[in-house]
């Protein structure tokens, strides 16, 4: 991992499905990644599996298992375990940056622990669970909403804090066919919308990707639901209220869905 940096990136990652941990090539993508980014003083994650309004915060007091948010798996996805340290002060943080500016301010749900997608790309980046971590919920999936709170998360990045949006840049389970295998080409709608994105972030054009219902191509075939794309929109804010700057880390295809992944300075 390289040496700390005076402000901290931030992440949007294609987080998958518990069995893209089987993936060796994701997998080293990921601890590629991790290597080359600086060493974060704290975790702050923000997964698609986390809608909770009020805006909460995982727990800050004592431990939580994970939450396997998920069925029908083998025994074997049920048994990983993720011990990172909690991060009460990072909750101090939130909540003082955002705890005025939402309904209900901040809500710290002391039951609430990590979910996949917070924890199966962790294992992979932060095999040794030593980084402090925190998970954020969504309480909206309004883009310009998400996009302001990124903002006004913006100064944890000063902090060390490393802020992750952890969801799927295509993601329609309908597409998934085990049969086809994990490399088979992908859906001419998820094509096209991995690529209309990959442009928009290439050229830095947050007004495109906040409306991208009405501008993306296959939209709403990419994400028929769009808990999945919401948490770039978070990690936008966060990112552009330094001025934004956007490299797509990881590409390709796993059943059909995107993994694209960008890093932003």
């Amino acid at each position: 991992m390289a040496t700390p940096s005076s402000r901290m990136p931030v992440l949007y990652l294609s987080h998958g499905a518990p069995p893209l941990a089987d993936d060796a090539r994701w997998t080293q993508e990921l601890a590629t990644w991790s290597s080359d980014l600086p060493t974060p003083r704290n975790i702050l994650m923000v997964s698609a599996h986390w809608e909770n309004a009020p805006l909460s915060v995982s727990a800050t007091r004592a431990a939580q298992p994970l939450v396997y948010d998920f069925w029908g798996f083998p025994r074997r996805y049920y048994t990983v375990t993720y011990d990172a340290p909690l991060a009460p002060e990072l909750g101090d943080q939130v909540e003082q940056l955002v705890g005025s500016h939402v309904a209900g301010g901040v809500h710290r749900d002391e039951t609430r622990g990590l979910d996949h997608g917070a924890y199966v790309p962790l294992v992979e980046m932060f095999p040794d669970a030593d980084l402090p971590v925190l998970q954020l919920s969504m309480p909206t999936l309004d883009p310009r909403q998400l996009f302001e709170l990124g903002r006004r998360l913006a100064p944890l990045r000063d902090e060390g804090t490393l802020i992750v949006g952890s969801g799927f840049t295509t993601h329609n389970l309908a597409w998934f066919d085990p049969s086809a295998g994990a490399d088979a080409a992908p859906p001419t709608a998820s094509a096209e919308f991995d690529h209309w994105a990959a442009e928009a972030l290439e050229r830095n054009d947050v007004d495109a990707v906040l409306d991208f219902e009405d501008r993306a191509p296959a939209a709403r075939v990419a994400h028929p639901r769009t808990e999945h794309w919401a948490p770039l929109f978070l990690s936008l804010g966060a990112a552009d209220a330094g001025g934004l700057s956007s490299t797509s880390v990881v590409d390709g295809f796993w059943y059909g869905l995107s993994k694209r992944s960008w890093q932003f300075a």
